[in-house]
């Protein structure tokens, strides 16, 4: 199915946010509507088609409330490897899932939207422009506590690789806080950002 620019208006969007608004929570689906339009917020700021943000923001949630043998069986047919921290933690394999279920369930092709969603919420070294975009999008949609609207004015200013590290060092700084370290993908993609 082809995307058009024309924000909500899309008929896949539609289709995909019907199945999250019957599949997800009443929380998680709120905050996929909210991923979506900060998503495509940040779209329109970097110059790509605001579908984008709408499509990847309302589908990257989509597999986060099935069961972990699914999430796991899904994630497992991308042909990547799975880590053995998404082994002891199989919620972080949901973003893989759901790319998988949007392939299957809506016919989405374009690598980018499944990048996007595979990788929202480790990131990747060399994460294309609508996966960083969606990485960020889900980390600071304004239901987040920190996220006020000054907050993201502030992160708006910012390069694309700008704010994707900044929401990135803060992601791995929170984890710190908690005792808990990021994983290595995420400390080899701030790398990559940092050097860029």
């Amino acid at each position: 199915m082809a995307l058009q620019n024309n924000d909500v208006e899309n008929p896949l969007f539609e289709r995909i946010r019907g199945y999250a608004e019957k599949n997800l929570s009443k929380s998680r689906y709120e905050h996929s509507m909210r991923t979506a339009q900060t998503a495509a917020e940040l779209c329109r700021l970097y110059g790509l088609p605001d579908s984008l943000g709408w499509i990847s923001g309302i589908a990257h949630d989509i597999c986060k409330e099935i069961p972990a043998d699914k999430m796991i069986a899904l994630a497992k047919r991308d042909g990547n490897v799975i880590s053995q921290l998404e082994l002891d933690k199989p919620a972080l394999l949901h973003g893989r899932a759901a790319a998988i279920k949007v392939q299957d369930e809506f016919g989405i092709s374009d690598k980018n939207i499944i990048d996007a969603i595979a990788n929202h919420t480790l990131g990747a070294v060399g994460l294309c422009d609508l996966g960083k975009i969606l990485f960020v999008a889900d980390k600071i949609e304004p239901g987040r506590p920190q996220s006020t609207e000054e907050y993201r004015k502030n992160l708006y200013s910012k390069s694309l690789n700008g704010i994707t590290l900044a929401v990135l060092d803060e992601n791995i700084e929170y984890l710190k806080s908690k005792g808990k370290t990021a994983a290595p993908v995420s400390i080899e993609f701030a790398e990559q950002l940092r050097n860029l």
